[in-house]
């Protein structure tokens, strides 16, 4: 007889990754089968050692043609031997969208069946809920739910063959990516808010205490976008359109660390002045990837007008627009000033301490507050010209 347990990720110190890693080590297993909407590398890393094993019984549906989707964790899964469904509805307005896991031998099973995705938030970090059971195979109605279960995706690749395939090889992923039904995780967009303040002071809710795994959004910045391609001609006078290009997009180009009374300009005691600007520092991009000393002035900002100040100061300042996204609410753009050191016989240079600053200007009413301390800031830049900026805080 079934027996059913209850999982309420983030609000209790149950999670997804935890679960899924148990369900898996279920011993001599004689199928694996996994369903889900969105999956990424961040989701995959944390049941890969968990699949591996028993990769040769698994098949994996996942949903492409969703935004979400990665090609780096569809080669990482085909790596791994898996077998590899695509599910494409061919339409936005229909989603494939259910989120089971099932491992079964020939005696027992254990199925997730919730709203838990692939992904670092769907096995961490979201309030997730699912309902965990274990069946016995030598019950009858146990046998039937999870033959119903396998059944029914059988089914669906079989009556459905034109949306639900195989991908076959690098290759294949490599086709579906390019015609754009997977995306590219190195290439992170800004958050499209559709919800900006009427009126009114913004708002002071603290980060709901949960139980949080930390992760990094952007460990290798994306400095050169890859540039936009024009189609082929045909024999015929067809027209041509021009291929969508990371410039055509706000793209993560830097992640701060967990922000700080001096990042936000809070005052820390009474005698304590705030700068009113941000040392824009490495971050929580990964040793050696960036130098931060010149990342921001040569690659960044590189394309905004700088103009020095008077000699003997080594200053370069600069001004450019930035839209505030807080807590996924869309505060409007600023224009604000950059600094840019450039001595570099300087102790901070020599230090490798930041040269570059931003500096909030009218912005600083919604940054300097309490309840954005611990958080973290990230930058979006669109390769426009000027290069236009999202501040998004989170």
């Amino acid at each position: 007889m079934a027996e059913l347990d209850f999982i309420l990720q983030a609000v209790t110190t149950a999670n997804h990754a935890k679960a899924i890693q148990a369900l898996l080590a279920l011993p001599s297993p004689t199928e694996v089968l996994v369903s889900v909407a969105f999956v990424r590398e961040s989701g995959l890393e944390a049941i890969e050692a968990a699949i591996k094993p028993i990769a040769a019984k698994a098949r994996f549906f996942i949903g492409i043609r969703n935004d979400i989707t990665s090609i780096q964790a569809v080669k990482r899964l085909l790596a791994m031997k898996v077998k590899l469904y695509a599910v494409d509805t061919g339409s936005r307005g229909i989603l494939f969208h259910p989120k089971l896991y099932m491992a079964a031998s020939a005696s027992k099973a254990s199925i997730i069946i919730g709203s838990a995705n692939l992904t670092f938030g769907g096995l961490h970090n979201n309030i997730e809920l699912s309902t965990h059971i274990d069946l016995d195979l030598s019950n009858s109605t146990d046998k039937k739910f999870r033959n119903d279960v396998a059944n029914a995706f059988a089914a669906m690749f079989k009556n459905h063959p034109q949306h639900v395939f195989l991908i076959k090889d690098n290759q294949h992923a490599e086709e579906l990516f390019e015609s754009g039904r997977l995306v590219d995780e190195n290439l992170i967009p800004a958050p499209s808010t559709t919800s900006s303040v009427k009126k009114g002071e913004r708002d002071d809710l603290p980060r709901m205490k949960l139980a949080y795994a930390i992760r990094q959004r952007i460990k290798v910045p994306v400095i050169k976008p890859a540039q936009a391609t024009t189609p082929k001609k045909t024999t015929k006078a067809a027209p041509t359109v021009d291929v969508p290009s990371v410039s055509a997009v706000r793209y993560l180009v830097w992640e701060s660390k967990a922000l700080s009374e001096r990042d936000l300009n809070i005052p820390t005691g009474a005698n304590t002045a705030a700068t009113g600007s941000m040392g824009l520092k490495k971050g929580a991009i990964e040793d050696g990837k960036i130098d931060h000393r010149h990342y921001f002035r040569d690659a960044v900002f590189a394309y905004l007008t700088w103009t020095p100040d008077p000699p003997p100061k080594k200053w370069e300042r600069a001004h450019a627009n930035f839209e505030l996204v807080v807590k996924n609410l869309n505060y409007g753009v600023f224009n604000l000033k950059l600094s840019h050191n450039t001595d570099k016989n300087s102790i901070s240079y020599q230090q490798k301490n930041f040269m570059t600053q931003l500096h909030w200007g009218y912005a600083k009413k919604y940054i300097a507050k309490a309840d954005l301390l611990g958080r973290i800031l990230y930058l979006y830049r669109k390769d426009t010209t000027p290069p236009e900026f999202t501040i998004e805080i989170d």
